[in-house]
């Protein structure tokens, strides 16, 4: 892995950072193709919009591409990751007034998921851990995704591939690593996140695509016995793509859908 902070070569940041200690801050995971950060501009508007409903300052998007390329330069194929927290603060919660935000690039090499979950879709399951409901949070991508991690810690099982998480209320948010949608005929309904959940930057690229393939994708409020009527059910994020997923708990679901294939080749032919 090679990481730059605040533009230098380095691992380390202060003890005092208000990322560790608060996970103060946001982050953006990219894939890198040939070198170049892939749908650059969707990830950076992404950053942008969370690091603003945070009241971090966001640097400048050259900048960003700029240690990118200095990190994947003659890369085929990788990922590269994004962290802005606050920077160091004096102790307790308040914001520094004069903050000095950290700014971290890395690009590690492409560990890649297997071809066939895209192929042949993905077995996931119900987990018990439950997402709080924070409207001031809903959508960003923050540092505190301990929800998350709890979730992901409820299976072992290599034949599960992702977890699929509802809220306090009991409607569907998201899966552990990725945004979830249903379609029904020529629709596609993914969940409202106006009060939990992270806003993935494939969401953002799928709402403006979908409808060109004749798919218009609205967000909505989904319970889980939905997804089992639905015609199929696929997965997004920015590193596996889109998965259609098979099984839910062991029980099949129909995933023949032309949606999710059309999709998968358009979203192949971006750079």
């Amino acid at each position: 892995m090679a990481m730059l902070i605040n533009g230098q070569p380095g691992e380390q940041i202060s003890a005092l950072d208000r990322g560790l200690a608060y996970g103060d801050g946001i982050y953006r995971t990219i894939e890198i193709r040939a070198g170049q950060p892939r749908l650059w501009a969707w990830q950076y508007r992404r950053l942008a919009a969370d690091a603003s409903r945070l009241q971090l300052p966001v640097p400048d998007a050259a900048l960003l591409l700029d240690e990118i390329g200095q990190l994947a330069g003659g890369l085929a194929q990788g990922v590269a990751k994004i962290v802005l927290t606050r920077g160091v603060g004096a102790r307790g919660y308040a914001m520094p007034a004069d903050c000095q935000p950290t700014r971290m690039v890395s690009v590690t090499a492409w560990a890649g998921y297997p071809p066939e979950r895209a192929r042949d879709g993905v077995h996931v399951r119900w987990c018990d851990t439950r997402l709080a409901c924070q409207p001031r949070l809903a959508g960003i991508k923050h540092l505190n995704r301990l929800e998350n991690v709890l979730a992901r810690s409820e299976w072992s099982d290599p034949d599960i591939h992702e977890g699929l998480m509802l809220d306090t209320r009991g409607l569907l948010v998201e899966a552990t690593m990725s945004n979830v949608y249903l379609v029904q005929g020529q629709q596609i309904i993914t969940p409202r996140l106006d009060q939990n959940g992270v806003q993935g930057m494939l969401r953002d690229w799928l709402f403006a695509h979908a409808p060109q393939l004749g798919y218009p994708l609205t967000e909505t409020e989904i319970l889980p016995a939905q997804l089992q009527a639905a015609d199929a059910v696929f997965l997004s994020n920015s590193l596996i793509g889109l998965w259609p997923v098979v099984s839910i708990d062991g029980q099949s679901l129909p995933h023949d859908h032309l949606c999710c294939a059309q999709l998968q080749a358009l979203l192949a032919s971006q750079a």
